[in-house]
Formats: structure tokens, sequence, C-alpha cells
């Protein structure tokens, strides 16, 4: 157990973890050159380009150092906010992190809320400061800030490039000599660590464990806490490149498991693994059920692909259990589904997934949060509210709750005006603010996590010429006056169209709205009406004017009372087709609501 090191690598998107991860595989020899990749443990193309790790991959690698031969398992974890909590189960799995930043850009709000999570579980924390070879980079400066922000000495940050291979060697030093070897108690009965699963088609479910106390074998009889369902351990392994069969994986160890489970959603991250018959009395702190935060209707674009795009969303399932959906239907759209997502980043994998991976081409309808709504009947009984639809009648309404997130945003001192207005446009209420340098502000508000599902983030990377950085997390529900804006097309309401606004902002909206619908629903022969409702009360409206046929054409002179009767035979003939006209929608039209200040 001594010559064991878990580790992982903690950074913000595109300081070079990734990268970092392909050159410390190359220099302990954990690739040949034949199977060597750029981004090697990012599997998916959506990862590659966009530069982003989705899914955590571990691997371990051997690596010898003055005579010994060590075991480095490197846990990797996704940068996204979006996944933090996948981030903390990885960081639990391990005794010590990498934490990278960019010699060039310095530390941002991820790296900083990451770490965080790092130093609750005690670990052990090497700094990196990584591609000190750019024309760009600012080593000394940047040196400054990580010995602030993590109280260390200058000597201790290890200055690297990945890309080019400068300081790899002593990465490996440090991660040996300073990271602790793992505890554990090799007599207890077991208790191991999930912090990942994977779906393989051939061989069902594949859970990555880490062994805090006792052993796991092949063909032992095993219980999840969480689940309360128990197997057998059909394969146990660990994790090279390709997976390598054991017999057993010890105290201190990082594996994979096989037990032929189908289902992912048996599988929990975060959950315990033990003996059934000698089961452990205590879990392993810190599981919690993955809950999602922003809802969206994913519906087929033709009708008939209802079923495809369910197999399709099972698949997805398989991949990725945070993903949650049920069916609904809606008027204007037909059957589809009602999914929740872990944010705004996730719902855009999903969609290109399935796009991808399946050929499927969906419409999705306005993103969303869950509030919670109470009646004047029950005022204590909670009506969950994820779609606008499920919000009770306006007479019988007590109040609703929404959900807030503490927001933490690291700028440049030079954007710190344009930040706030923009925070306080979205009803965000600053908590604090602190210079962590003389041009480094780290801002922290309370805001609806309703305000960011839009166009927040795109917005704040324009108020800051792209140099701020954005991370929040969840501090509870908040009362809140909120209303339901309709939007009524010919006097039909549109159900995927309609949102829960703020009281103050429904005017802005609604009118926004309307005018973005009326560029771009195509003419048709008749006047089409746009309106937005709260209620029975229209608050705006705009015409899409019709297509005219010039019927007066043909009377060339003669009596005015001849065009007059022309134009009011046309006239007759528009409203009729007014009543059974159809209006189509675009799907860019239920997308345009997200660029309202485009």
């Amino acid at each position: 157990m001594k010559n064991i090191r878990n580790f992982c690598i903690i950074a913000h998107i595109d300081h070079g973890k990734s990268t970092l991860a392909d050159r410390l595989l190359d220099a302990t020899g954990s690739v040949t050159s034949r199977e060597k990749q750029d981004q090697l443990l990012d599997s998916m193309d959506l990862e590659r380009e966009r530069g982003i790790t989705i899914k955590s991959h571990a691997i371990q690698m051997d690596y010898v150092y003055e005579g010994e031969s060590y075991v480095l398992n490197l846990i990797d974890t996704p940068g996204h906010v979006d996944f933090s909590y996948e981030v903390s189960r990885s960081i639990a799995a391990c005794e010590g992190a990498l934490l990278v930043v960019d010699a060039a850009q310095s530390i941002q709000a991820q790296t900083i809320s990451n770490l965080y999570l790092a130093l609750e579980n005690d670990l052990e924390i090497i700094p990196v400061l990584n591609k000190v070879d750019l024309p760009s980079a600012n080593p000394e400066e940047v040196t400054d800030d990580i010995v602030d922000l993590l109280g260390c000495d200058a000597d201790e940050v290890i200055p690297a490039s990945a890309k080019t291979g400068i300081g790899i060697d002593e990465i490996l030093a440090a991660i040996i000599k300073r990271i602790p070897a793992p505890k554990g108690n090799p007599e207890e009965s077991l208790q191991a660590l999930i912090f990942d699963s994977v779906y393989n088609p051939f061989r069902g479910v594949e859970t990555y464990f880490r062994v805090l106390n006792g052993e796991i074998r092949k063909g032992q009889h095993i219980k999840f806490m969480a689940t309360g369902r128990s197997y057998y351990a059909d394969e146990v392994g660990t994790l090279r490149l390709k997976q390598q069969p054991k017999e057993v994986i010890k105290t201190g160890d990082v594996g994979y498991l096989i037990t032929g489970i189908k289902e992912a959603k048996e599988v929990k991250v975060g959950d315990t693994i033990t003996d059934a018959k000698n089961p452990t009395t205590n879990m392993i702190e810190g599981f919690e059920d993955v809950k999602p935060m922003v809802f969206a209707g994913i519906y087929p674009v033709d009708t008939e692909d209802y079923e495809e795009l369910r197999a399709s969303m099972e698949k997805l399932q398989l991949n990725d259990a945070s993903l949650v959906f049920i069916p609904e239907s809606s008027a204007a759209l037909g059957f589809g589904f009602r999914c929740g997502f872990l944010g705004m980043l996730h719902l855009e994998i999903i969609q290109e997934r399935l796009e991808r991976e399946f050929d499927m081409t969906v419409i999705t309808t306005v993103p969303n949060v869950s509030y919670h709504a109470y009646t004047n009947k029950e005022p204590d009984t909670i009506i969950l509210v994820n779609n606008p639809s499920d919000l009770p009648e306006p007479s019988s309404l007590n109040r609703v709750e929404e959900p807030y997130i503490k927001a933490t945003i690291i700028t440049k001192s030079d954007y710190v005006g344009p930040v706030m207005s923009l925070c306080i446009e979205k009803r965000g209420e600053i908590t604090n603010q602190t210079y962590l340098t003389t041009e480094r502000v780290e801002l922290s508000f309370d805001m609806p996590l309703a305000e960011i599902v839009f166009d927040f983030y795109d917005r704040l990377k324009t108020v800051s010429r792209g140099y701020a950085s954005f991370d929040y997390s969840p501090i509870g529900m908040r009362t809140s006056q909120l209303v339901k804006v309709d939007v009524l097309l010919n006097g039909n309401g549109v159900d995927a169209l309609s949102a829960l606004l703020h009281k103050d902002n429904a005017y802005d909206i609604g009118k926004k709205m309307c005018e973005k619908l009326k560029e771009l629903i195509p003419r048709q022969q008749f006047d089409i009406p746009i309106q937005a409702a709260i209620g029975a009360k229209i608050i705006a409206r705009e015409t899409v004017k019709a297509l005219r046929k010039d019927v007066t054409a043909k009377c060339y002179g003669g009596d005015i009372s001849r065009k007059r009767k022309l134009l009011e035979k046309q006239k007759k003939g528009k409203k009729r087709m007014r009543q059974v006209g159809n209006v189509e929608i675009p799907q860019e039209a239920f997308m345009a609501v997200l660029k309202l200040n485009d």
C-alpha cells in the first residue's frame, strides 16, 4: 500500500489538464507510440472538438523512482461547473491533487471552486504552473497569485509545459514525495467508493471504484449500500489503457467492477460497495442523488419519430445517468419528453449527442427551472412546477418560490462595473467583493437560477471581453413575484413558448418575444396577430401582415363601387381563412426566445 499514489488534476477549462495527463502517460510508459494521440483520455468527439472533459476517466500508471516501483492512479475530473458533484466524488477518492494554472490566464473561478472541494477533503495540493513556454506567459506574477491563494512557498510551484514536456519529471517526483500513501485497514470488511460508471453495450455497466478498507475479490457477493441491491463481482481489475482483469483489488487501490448490471440508474456515483455477507456499518460520507437544475422539453421534428427518440434517450441515459426524462405532450409540438439537466452545458451536450450519435433532429423548448408553488387551499403542500403549464390558476395561488444560487465571478478590475450591472439586471444581489490582486476581483452574488438559464453566460463573456470566469452553487428556495406569460398566435396559445417570469420583467420580455416572433414567422395569406398575455390581460402585440393579391388589377377605370365590391369580397375570404388558417412555427422561433438581447 505504501507504493500507491492516488491523485487527480484540477483546473479551469482549457488550462491544459488533458495535455498534462497525456505527458504523464508518456513519461511513465503507459502508452506505446502506436496508441499515442492528443487528449488520449477524452474519448468523445465532442470533448476533443470543444477542448473540454465531459466524462471523467481513470488510468493506472507504473513509475520507477529512485529504484522503487510505484503505482500511480490518475483519476481525471470534468472541469465544468455543471459536473461539480462528479468532481467532488473523484476528489474524495484521492489523497492529492495537481492544481494546474495557466501561466497566461492565471487563476479562474472553477479552479478556485474545485480547489475548495479538494481542501475540504484534506488533499495534498501540488501547484503546477502550466504553459510557461508561451510568449504571453507571465510566470512571476501568476506564481505570486498561487502563493497568495494556497499560502505555500514560491519554490513549491512547479513550472511546466505540458505541450513541450518541461517539468514532467519534477511533477512525477512531487507526486511520489508529497502525496501521502493511502490509509486504510486491509483486515476490515470491504468499503469502496464508486466515483464513476461507464456503460459497455456487451457487458453492462462498468463501475469504477476506490477501495478504502478491506479488499474486493472476483466472484465475491457484494452489496451497493444506497440502492440496497446485491450482485456478484463477475470481474474486477485495474484500469490501464485497456482493462486488466485481476483476482483481487486491495486496500487503497483503484479498479473497475463488472456485475452484469444493465441499468445505469442502479449504479449511483458516490455510493458505497461492501461485502454482502459481512457488510460495513457506515456509508462513505458525501453521497447524494444528483438533482437536475434545468428543465427543457425535447420533441422530435416529425411526430412519427417519437419512439425512435425514446430509444435514443434511453441509450444516452445508459452513458449518462444524470439525464432525467419523462414523457409529455404539447398542443403545439405533439409528443415529446420533459428532460432534466445539470445545467446549460449539459443540455447542449445532450442535444448535440442526439444529433450526432443517433441522427435525431429535435426541437428544444425554452429551458426553465423547477419552482415550488403553494395554493391558498393547502398553503403547506408543495406543488412542483417543472413546466409553466403546471402553475396553478392565479386566483388560487398563494406564493411561488424559485431556486437561488450563489454565483462567484472572477474578472479583471476594469470590468467590475459592466459585470455588476449585468448581475443586477438579472435580479442579483451582491454579497461580497474581494480584490484577489490589484488586477483581479472576485464578486459574489445571490441570484435566481432562472436568470442564468437564458443568455447570462454569453453576455457575461461579452461585457468582460472574455475575461470573466463564472461558477455557482445552489443555496435553496426563496419566495418570488412570478407570473406566467403566454404567447398567443392567431388567438391560440402556444404552450411551448410560455414562460414563468418575474413580474417586473414580464412586460419587457413579452414585448421582445412578440417582436422576435414577428421577424421569424413567415407571412401567410391573412394577418397573424402575435400577443403576449398574463392570464386574460394582453400586455404586448405585433402583427404579421398578410400577403395581398391585387384583386383590383383587372379594373381599369370604371366605377369605384366595382373596386370596393372586389375588396369586400377579398376581406370576407381573408376573415374565413383566418378562422381555419394554421400557423406553422419554425424551429428558430423556439430558440430565438433564448437570444432576445441579440
